[in-house]
């Protein structure tokens, strides 16, 4: 049990890791809403569905306030984490709730990722608005650059998923393994 516990934290330590990596790389500024648009989501819902609701949701969230810490943008940092947590806790959550009740997997991937994403949408116009004080008209515009990021994601982040549920091996080695399939 103690292995599997050590596997589970290295494996959310290397998914942070990869998923700062895509979100800084490349990123797309957004002048409008003072972000940026990127392909790292696409590895917070990979990471929900493989490392599960809390492993997952911590690579998320750490991976994804990391990037913005390192790209500069500190004061998206403490919304990053929580939105991205949020985000990879819904999608993992989703998709296992939908698979107990025989929904398809592919269809599973795709639900569970956009009441992520749309969580996201939500979470970024609040966070822009309430916190950052950026008034509601900001707030709104950064709704049609989040909802193009988010399908994105869900678009990116299953074509991945599929193909690594595809290979036994790749799935055997993730804790959370049997919740894909």
């Amino acid at each position: 049990m103690q292995n599997s516990k050590i596997k589970s934290v290295v494996l959310a330590a290397l998914f942070a890791a990869l998923t700062c990596v895509v979100t800084m790389y490349p990123q797309i500024p957004i002048a409008a809403t003072n972000g940026y648009v990127h392909m790292g989501d696409a590895l917070v819902l990979i990471s929900a569905w493989l490392l599960g609701p809390i492993y997952g949701s911590l690579a998320a969230g750490i991976g994804s306030a990391m990037a913005d810490l390192i790209s500069g943008y500190a004061h998206y940092v403490p919304g990053t984490f929580v939105i991205k947590f949020g985000i990879a806790l819904i999608a993992s959550l989703c998709f296992k709730a939908f698979r107990k009740v025989h929904l398809n997997r592919t269809l599973s991937y795709i639900f569970s990722g956009v009441l992520g994403e749309l969580f996201m949408v939500l979470g970024y116009f609040l966070y822009s608005w309430l916190l950052l004080g950026n008034g509601a008209a900001a707030a709104i515009s950064s709704v049609p650059s989040n909802l193009g990021q988010g399908a994105f994601g869900v678009v990116v982040g299953v074509l991945i998923i599929r193909l690594l549920v595809l290979n036994k091996a790749v799935v055997s080695f993730f804790p959370n393994a049997k919740n894909t399939q």
